[in-house]
């Protein structure tokens, strides 16, 4: 991790492992903190792409992961006190191999606006997790190349991973069992 301040360090602040590194730590202008061993950096949606593209030149090649997440009834934890909380967040999680390290990305998106710009002109791998993301959160990825539904059929409405989607009941038959 470049530009930041990790715990164990001599001058790190906290003891909490959930938030080891001093509250000025960046990497490449971007508030960054260590979790059990894991940077995480929280660039604003207008610096996910660049940031990413650095990151690339930095040496993590490759994009594990792009995943969302919906906070509706929970509050976020871990979070920079510079950092707004929204309803929503785009987490991707990249991976550097010869330094043996993982970074872990987390946009935070709001539920008034819900779009991210799309990472697939860095990484073409992330062209099925994103529409994941858009097909079960909502979340639009401002680029994508064909952002369709992926899970669920082109006629279905709302988007099921959403805390306030409507929980209904399919009824199961079982062969052979009586109808009630």
């Amino acid at each position: 991790m470049s530009e930041t301040h990790r715990a164990g360090d001599p001058g790190a602040s906290s003891p909490d492992p959930t938030d080891p590194v001093a509250p000025d730590a960046h990497i490449h202008g971007i508030p960054v903190v260590e979790v059990r061993g894991q940077d995480v950096a929280f660039p604003d949606r207008s610096e996910l792409v660049d940031l990413v593209r650095k990151l690339r030149a930095d040496g993590y090649i490759q994009c594990l992961t792009v995943t969302g997440v919906d906070y509706l009834a929970s509050p976020q934890t871990g979070l920079p006190p510079t950092i707004r909380p929204e309803r929503f967040e785009v987490v991707v999680i990249l991976v550097s191999h010869l330094a043996r390290r993982r970074m872990r990305l987390r946009v935070q998106v709001p539920e008034h606006d819900p779009v991210v710009p799309t990472l697939y002109e860095v990484h073409p791998g992330t062209e099925a997790a994103e529409r994941e993301v858009f097909d079960m959160f909502g979340i639009r990825f401002d680029g994508h190349p064909d952002l369709t539904r992926i899970l669920m059929p082109e006629d279905w409405e709302g988007h099921p991973l959403r805390k306030d989607f409507g929980v209904g009941q399919v009824p199961v038959q079982f062969k052979d069992a009586p109808n009630r």
